[in-house]
């Protein structure tokens, strides 16, 4: 088996990826070829292991029980690794937990030299950094929107060399709750893992949803997973803003189970079976059967489409709501541009993009993400962007994930306090 952390001899590299949601874990595993010039980026990338399992011991994103996420993400990481053949050292982590929170601010130093040079711009970074970290959150991504030289309003990607006294940097930052993202890096460890960056799980998702020309006129993404609804703004090609809310796909199952009497399972299997926001006149006559909770085997329930889109539709209407209203307390939505993409797994009901597309006053579309080398059929669906997104953050080599390493986070987490612990005692 090889190891992750090596390369062959040609410098294909072996990565591996983990999302870890509310509704499953994933773990792929894939192969990045070397850059070479005329290659597009998605054809530097072959899967070779998949491997994902239900969720247990999370609730909303947030890891409740250390012992049974371990064994799911456990589960999940060994069925990847004997698919291709290897042993994961490190994985790059999707984050959805932790109250994620976009920043946008300007940060400033002076140019001493008269020109702008490298390290103005880390120092400018590293300012941004700390001003984003003051409340004691962690930093998830940062990236940078633009540069400014003496208080212009031009801005430039790249100010090295050019004259100025002053240069200053939009950025935008994602930071989230300290305590949330220890317990999930704890877990990783336990896994005999490492961090090997940690990942917006809405910026992932987005990549691999969205086309590059979409990002660069403007779209809002927005992931409907199990226990959240993440949403990630592009604009010229940047990301601007994200965000999260407490509802997904779950809440409709919930919802389900409530007014129909009947058990999760089977709430969730109606959903996947029948679930749709249309409303049609025949509907009314499409009988639906289902067992009843709590009675004796055999006994079933009966209801019609039509009811079950009663139940479905002001569940999504509500969430679709708290992701318009947080878009507009933020002050970016004259920025956010036309489009929105849906994408997740319960972006698949039925009429969803029209519902949607409606309740937005906006062109949606419901979708699955790019085509990569590989990547078996089963996980091609939108419930598998985020995992997706990663093999685009990967092939990127972290240009525009500018935020810290995971490893200087488990530093101060299980591990470290362990090595505390030796050093104190001998």
């Amino acid at each position: 088996m090889l190891s992750r952390g090596r390369t062959d001899r040609r410098g294909t590299e072996i990565i591996g990826l983990l999302d870890v949601g509310t509704s499953k874990v994933t773990c792929l595993v894939a192969a990045i070829e070397p850059p070479a010039h005329g290659v597009p980026d998605a054809q530097r990338v072959r899967v070779l292991g998949v491997g994902y399992h239900r969720s247990r011991g999370l609730k909303s994103g947030v890891i409740t029980d250390l012992d049974e996420a371990e064994a799911v993400i456990r589960v999940a990481i060994a069925q990847a690794e004997r698919a291709a053949g290897v042993t994961l050292d490190e994985v790059l982590v999707a984050v959805s937990c932790g109250r994620l929170k976009s920043l946008n601010f300007a940060a400033t130093v002076n140019v001493d030299s008269g020109a702008v040079e490298e390290g103005d711009i880390e120092r400018l970074m590293a300012g941004g950094r700390s001003w984003a970290e003051r409340d004691g959150r962690t930093l998830i991504h940062l990236n940078r929107i633009g540069f400014r030289l003496d208080g212009a309003t031009a801005t430039t990607d790249d100010p090295r060399g050019m004259a100025a006294q002053r240069i200053s940097a939009d950025i935008h930052v994602v930071a989230a709750d300290e305590a949330p993202i220890r317990n999930l890096l704890m877990v990783i460890e336990r896994c005999y893992l490492s961090a090997r960056a940690l990942v917006a799980a809405p910026y992932a998702s987005a990549l691999a949803a969205t086309s590059e020309e979409e990002r660069r006129l403007g779209v809002t993404c927005i992931d409907i997973g199990g226990g959240t609804a993440t949403f990630s703004v592009f604009m010229e090609g940047h990301f601007i803003y994200t965000g999260a809310i407490p509802i997904g796909g779950h809440h409709i199952t919930f919802d389900i189970a409530r007014s129909l009497q009947t058990p999760l399972a089977e709430a969730e299997r109606i959903k996947t079976l029948y679930g749709t926001m249309i409303v049609a006149q025949s509907d009314e006559h499409e009988a639906i059967s289902y067992a009843l909770a709590g009675d004796e085997e055999g006994c079933s329930g009966g209801t019609t489409k039509a009811r079950l889109a009663a139940i479905i539709r002001p569940r999504v209407a509500s969430m679709l709501a708290m992701v318009r209203e947080r878009l507009d307390q933020s002050g970016i939505a004259p920025h956010t541009g036309e489009r929105v993409v849906l994408t997740g797994g319960s972006s698949q009901l039925v009429g969803i993009g029209e519902f949607a597309a409606d309740a937005l006053s906006r062109p949606v579309r419901v979708a699955r993400p790019q085509h990569v080398s590989g990547l078996p059929q089963r996980v091609s669906s939108p419930a598998f962007s985020t995992v997706a997104g990663l093999l685009a953050v990967a092939v990127a080599g972290g240009e525009e994930v500018t935020a810290f390493r995971g490893r200087e986070l488990a530093a101060a987490g299980y591990l470290g306090r362990v090595g505390q612990w030796l050093r104190s005692g001998f």
